[in-house]
């Protein structure tokens, strides 16, 4: 870039996923980074989280995919169970999730994000246990005030601070505007590994409700999920973890299985996360001098299985527009272009992944069942994508 002017400065708020992918290819391309972050460190462990498609050729030109490929969980068996704990069906979880054998990857969430900030941090300035407090746009820069006091200005702010993203709320308004509601929430925590599960997955379900252990590997902990229809986002209790403990205790307070142990773990959780199942869907995903990447712009729900996939993509994608377009107007647009599409169709799949896992009525839940059976006396198909494809431009040689 410099031959072309002086080095640009570039502010990212979020070091999850978008944000630390979309610094390693705007370094590469001479900008000057900073990443802020609200968390005091770098999170580790995490959920299971899957890489998929394009993704992974957006990670095999970063140079990490030998790295998540050793890091890759390979759950054998996905078990699915009926309210009274009997077995309906154990099959491999690419049968149900879709996916390709030897291709796609699911790692844990905090494998990604060590090995994106592994790969940055000695060329990116990071600000851990700050964000950002005020954005002014300015005919040549966004003048930016931290909550920690200090102010700086930017050439370009761009918003990968998730779905819920303060970027999103100070730049294009309130976020009820853009959420589209899915009709569940959810909570994540970790539990005991009690009943000495492996490289499996088991899942619990009665109409509208779901409950899963998650065993990534031989591990003493198992990844918790418990998951109920909810017409309407519960917005107010969602800011307060005691009612948030409260509203999924009641949604299960009749269950049986390993239900009652989750329960009384989930009151002990200090990881435990509750939110609602949605996606974000904006019209644009910049302001002047501002753009939104991920979840920020185009979350996909965890239905889809594609919210990692899409911010490596979506990081990338930017990236080259930013690389080969010194206008940010011009390249915020060909992002847009570039991307749009490839979000649109990877949205799409949310209502397959929600008639898979969660049936909200008996005879929808029967259905879902008699096709599990059905893959267990079938014979096998072949896999199947559980994503679209998208042609990744290529970045000229690093100067």
């Amino acid at each position: 870039m410099s031959p072309n002017g002086p080095r640009r400065k570039v502010l990212i708020s979020g070091a999850s996923i978008a944000g630390p992918a979309l610094a390693y290819w705007l370094h590469r391309s001479g900008y000057a980074v900073t990443v802020v972050e609200k968390a005091g460190a770098l999170r580790d462990g995490g959920y299971p989280i899957d890489i998929r498609g394009t993704a992974i050729d957006v990670v095999r030109r970063m140079g990490i995919l030998p790295q998540l490929r050793n890091a890759h969980i390979d759950s054998r068996r996905c078990t699915f169970l009926n309210a009274d704990g009997s077995t309906i069906a154990s099959v491999n979880p690419r049968t149900v999730a879709g996916g390709v054998e030897g291709q796609d990857l699911e790692v844990r969430r905090g494998d990604l994000a060590t090995a994106l900030h592994t790969l940055v941090h000695d060329d990116v300035e990071f600000l851990f246990g700050n964000s950002i407090a005020t954005l002014d746009q300015t005919a040549h820069g966004v003048d930016v005030t931290f909550h920690h006091g200090r102010q700086r200005t930017f050439d370009l702010v761009i918003g990968a601070d998730g779905m819920h993203s303060s970027t999103r709320a100070a730049l294009f308004g309130p976020e009820a505007q853009f959420h589209r509601h899915l009709g569940y929430c959810f909570a994540i925590f970790t539990m005991p590994n009690a009943s000495a599960l492996s490289h499996e997955v088991m899942m619990w379900n009665t109409p509208g409700r779901a409950a899963a252990l998650y065993a990534v590997g031989d591990d003493d902990e198992l990844h918790a999920f418990l998951t109920f229809h909810q017409p309407e986002p519960p917005l107010d209790a969602l800011r307060d973890p005691d009612v948030q403990r409260d509203l999924v205790a009641t949604a299960f307070a009749d269950a049986g299985w390993q239900v009652p142990d989750m329960l009384r773990a989930l009151r002990h959780a200090d990881d435990l996360f509750v939110d609602t199942a949605g996606q974000i869907r904006m019209p644009r995903w910049s302001n002047g001098r501002v753009a939104l990447v991920g979840d920020a712009a185009y979350a996909p729900s965890f239905l889809t299985g594609q919210g990692s996939s899409l911010a490596l993509v979506g990081a990338y994608v930017l990236a080259h527009a930013l690389a080969t377009n010194r206008d940010h107007t011009t390249a915020f647009a060909a992002y847009e272009r570039g991307a749009r599409e490839f979000v649109a169709m990877n949205q799409a799949l949310v209502d397959t992944g929600a008639a898979t896992l969660f049936p909200t009525t008996a005879d929808a839940l029967e259905q879902r069942n008699s096709r599990l059976r059905d893959l267990v006396t079938l014979p096998s198909a072949p896999a199947r994508p559980a994503h679209s494809a998208l042609a990744l431009p290529d970045f000229a040689p690093t100067p």
